[in-house]
């Protein structure tokens, strides 16, 4: 009994602790300015854990003359509303509508605190979400813990399609992309200069790939870089003036692709994968080999399916 008391005591203090320290369950959100009118939540370059509460995410808000409109919602409820609270900090005008980037949990499942706003999403977005959003929040509930207390899917209320809106004076063109996801939206602000674009573009962080389609990337990249703009706002990592943030991920995916096509026609099997020497350029990117582990059981699959092919 003693023993047990022995293993336990440590255990439980660092459960009261943990409790403790995030009893506020504060994600201690500063809208940071980035450019006119337009500010951004900027999150860790971490994994989700009951510590960060699964403040991970970037998201923003453009203040226009016809209201706020607001750029992802974060991982839970409890961070959407203490965005709004946030935002009322910076300006008084109402909520005009929310965009959402993608389906990723860290991205929408904030909605809960826009109900009754006009939340927008491509089609193919609002169908993922649909799909996969209640397995997302159940697995964010294990992760994060009580963070996610209340939260739950709301879905998306209106679909939209590639093209430029007027709200406000901002004249904001509406891009369709895919291949982080099948569905990838990006929102240039012509007004600004500021490009929001959601997981298509991580920032001293190392991309995920669970719904990736790497050659789609890179040709949504190329497409990327051919717009004009000032500010970059990634989906993850710090808020850029540098187009070489494109080029950055150009080479860690075009890396990716071929080391997997070249492990799979050597006959390589996943664990052997994820124990490869990875290269010091990317040494610099948050999470680099456990998102690339990550990578390897996400896409490995596929790669070894079409030497099979090759093969038969």
């Amino acid at each position: 009994m003693n023993m047990i008391k022995y293993l336990l005591g440590p255990l439980l203090a660092l459960l009261c602790f943990s409790a403790v320290n995030a009893a506020d369950f504060d994600y201690g959100l500063k809208p940071v300015k980035v450019a006119k009118d337009t500010y951004v939540f900027v999150g860790t370059t971490e994994d989700f854990s009951f510590e960060n509460g699964g403040n991970i995410v970037n998201t923003g808000f453009i203040v226009t003359s016809a209201g706020v409109v607001v750029i992802d919602t974060g991982p839970s409820l409890r961070y959407g509303e203490q965005m709004r609270q946030a935002i009322k900090s910076v300006t008084n005008e109402p909520i005009h509508s929310v965009y959402l980037t993608h389906h990723h949990p860290d991205h929408f499942l904030g909605n809960q605190a826009y109900k009754g706003v006009k939340i927008n999403a491509l089609k193919t977005t609002a169908t993922n979400i649909q799909n996969e959003g209640a397995g997302f929040t159940d697995n964010l509930y294990l992760m994060v813990g009580d963070w996610m207390r209340g939260t739950d899917v709301l879905a998306p209320t209106h679909t939209v399609k590639q093209g430029t809106v007027s709200i406000g004076g901002h004249k904001l063109e509406i891009l369709s992309y895919s291949g982080h996801t099948s569905g990838d939206m990006a929102i240039l602000d012509h007004t600004t200069g500021v490009l929001f674009s959601g997981d298509l573009i991580f920032h001293k962080r190392t991309l995920t790939t669970p719904h990736a389609d790497i050659d789609q990337w890179l040709a949504t990249i190329k497409a990327l870089n051919k717009l004009s703009f000032n500010v970059l706002v990634p989906g993850h990592g710090p808020v850029s003036q540098d187009k070489s943030v494109l080029s950055e991920m150009t080479d860690y995916l075009t890396w990716l692709d071929t080391t997997l096509k070249k492990a799979a026609n050597s006959g390589l099997a996943m664990t052997e994968v994820m124990r490869l020497e990875l290269p010091q350029r990317f040494e610099s990117n948050a999470l680099l080999k456990q998102e690339f582990s990550r990578s390897v059981i996400h896409l490995y699959a596929e790669y070894e399916q079409r030497v099979f092919k090759k093969l038969n």
